[in-house]
């Protein structure tokens, strides 16, 4: 549940923290005090999109902080996939939103992505607000709540990703299907473009090797002058003794002595690894003056060479590799043509299969869809009577369509609120309390399919009053006995069912506007009740009122 919800610079509240509770919490303040202020706060921390505009005036940067007490297993094994850890069983989400356009996001101490955020926070809180209502207005959503009470989750993902697979399958035939004369002009410049890299006979490596062969043969004079140089200085010529003969002399005129000094043994040994040394040297420069002497093709076959690799470069690729991978994707696509009809024979077919895999998927969804609607509506009709709607009728309207996203069912929730009328889609009838009283009662229904443990109302009680409020109440205060309710109120039947009670009060201090949240204790609560139901003026009657209220909720 949500524990603490601290918010900082966020419109007209500078700082302030609130410590919800289990059961039920109850916020009330006058219009404009910045109730919705602490719903934006927590849709920020849940990863939903903000603006700089909710920065306080005067500030550089919002910051909100929310602290989750034993989250779902569903909440915590999201988090270790995103690589969090919660040792102590409690979730820290903080969010700041710099003027700048840059904000920062952490979970526990550790950065993380408003992504993240978003994932994480989707089963941790459950927001219901006044637009949510009107979800109810766009028949496209009413199939999510058949599939949420029936934990269809899993047969509707095994559904679309045949689904997918098939409109996959589709487009690839549809792609296949071209003119005859259009598919041998692809042939003809497959052809021609398999023969021309073919015929230049590349292989990797080529093009480092011609290049090298071409500074060899430019410097080829240069480099055996040098190495015929280097053989003289070691071996040395009619006139001289090359470096080779010196050592050899060296090593004789020490042999001659390490019999009468030892100590010359050493270096004589040292002087001969040389020797040995200075004559693989020379082994190995006569080797490459021989290679230097060798043809290795005339310089202009070798620029013929390098400008033919340069030329199919512009058409096929920047290296020789990018060359050779364009010939293999020219030759499958080349056997491809060439086999056109065998191949899309066999695509027809996997398209076939791929259909009727997705359309026994989607009937057997559709299936569970009839009997799951039948309990559905009988048990969001029972909870809507409870809320002051004796007469509804709720029927769940189902039609064959085409395949799409969802399956093959147009799913419909048509009402009728008033004995006598045939129930008719909820967008045509439904008042705005209605809709309020409609969702609520929906919400009550699917609680039990879901590991969320706080629920939050913002203004469930838009256009009701009276006895449906207090029905509404009673129906909150139900839901709050198995998980944390948090409810944005104008309702004094409402308000003095909960368990906390919270007032957003906002004052004017040396011309700058602030915010405030407080939990009110039993006589705070009494004047707020009050407040609420008489307006400016509080009386002793509304006060007693307020009090009876308090009471007969204890």
């Amino acid at each position: 549940m949500l524990s603490n919800l601290y918010i900082e610079n966020i419109a007209v509240i500078e700082k302030t923290s609130i410590d919800f509770a289990k059961g039920l919490n109850v916020l009330t303040g006058e219009t404009g005090a910045g109730k919705s202020i602490v719903i934006d706060s927590i849709n920020a921390v849940l990863g939903n999109r903000t603006s700089r505009d909710l920065i306080r005036n005067g500030a550089q940067s919002a910051f909100v902080s929310a602290e989750f007490d034993e989250p779902s297993e569903k909440a915590l094994k999201i988090l270790k996939e995103q690589g969090y850890e919660t040792d102590d069983g409690t979730v820290m989400i903080q969010r700041e939103i710099g003027l700048n356009g840059k904000g920062k996001c952490r979970i526990n101490g550790r950065p993380a992505t408003v992504g993240t955020l978003k994932a994480v926070g989707a089963y941790l809180i459950n927001i219901h607000g006044q637009h949510e209502s009107y979800e109810l207005m766009s028949p496209e959503r009413h199939v999510t709540y058949i599939d949420k009470l029936g934990n269809l989750e899993t047969a509707l993902s095994d559904y679309q990703a045949a689904y997918k697979e098939y409109q996959s399958l589709q487009a690839d035939l549809n792609k296949a299907d071209f003119d005859e004369a259009e598919r041998n002009r692809k042939m003809d410049l497959l052809q021609y473009q398999v023969k021309e890299l073919e015929e230049a006979d590349l292989y990797i490596g080529e093009y480092e090797a011609l290049r090298e062969q071409r500074t060899l043969i430019e410097n080829k004079e240069k480099i055996a002058a040098a190495l015929n140089e280097t053989r003289q200085y070691l071996n040395g010529s009619d006139e001289t003794d090359g470096a080779l003969q010196q050592l050899e002399n060296a090593c004789s005129a020490l042999e001659s002595i390490t019999d009468v000094m030892s100590d010359c043994e050493t270096v004589y040994q040292r002087i001969q690894s040389a020797v040995y040394e200075l004559e693989d040297c020379f082994s190995e420069v006569s080797g490459l003056a021989e290679n230097a002497d060798a043809d290795v093709g005339s310089l202009e076959e070798i620029e013929d060479r390098i400008d033919l690799i340069q030329r199919l470069g512009r058409k096929y690729g920047s290296t020789i590799e990018e060359m050779l991978s364009f010939l293999e994707n020219a030759r499958k696509e080349l056997d491809y043509l060439e086999r056109y009809e065998e191949n899309r024979e066999q695509l027809r077919q996997d398209c076939r299969k791929a259909r009727q895999k997705a359309e026994q998927l989607a009937k057997a969804l559709s299936e569970k869809r009839r009997k799951i609607s039948e309990e559905f509506s009988a048990r969001v009709k029972e909870e809507m009577t409870f809320l002051d709607m004796p007469n509804v009728q709720l029927v769940v309207s189902r039609e064959d369509c085409e395949l799409n996203h969802y399956g093959c069912d147009n799913i419909e929730l048509l009402i009728s609120a008033n004995a006598g009328e045939e129930p008719k889609p909820v967008a045509k009838i439904a008042s705005g309390g209605e809709l309020s009283r409609m969702m609520l009662a929906i919400k009550t229904v699917l609680a039990g399919t879901d590991e969320i443990d706080t629920l939050i109302f913002d203004e469930v009680d838009t256009g009701i009053s009276g006895s449906a409020a207090q029905k509404v109440g009673l129906k909150l205060k139900e839901v709050s006995e198995s998980r944390q309710v948090l409810c944005v109120t104008h309702l004094a039947q409402i308000a003095a069912l909960g368990d906390s009670h919270f007032k957003i009060q906002k004052n004017v201090s040396d011309g700058k506007t602030y915010t405030h949240v407080n939990r009110l204790d039993h006589e705070g609560r009494r004047k707020e009740l009050a407040r609420i139901i008489g307006g400016v003026e509080i009386t002793r009657a509304t006060l007693d009122y307020a009090e009876e209220m308090l009471k007969g909720v204890q």
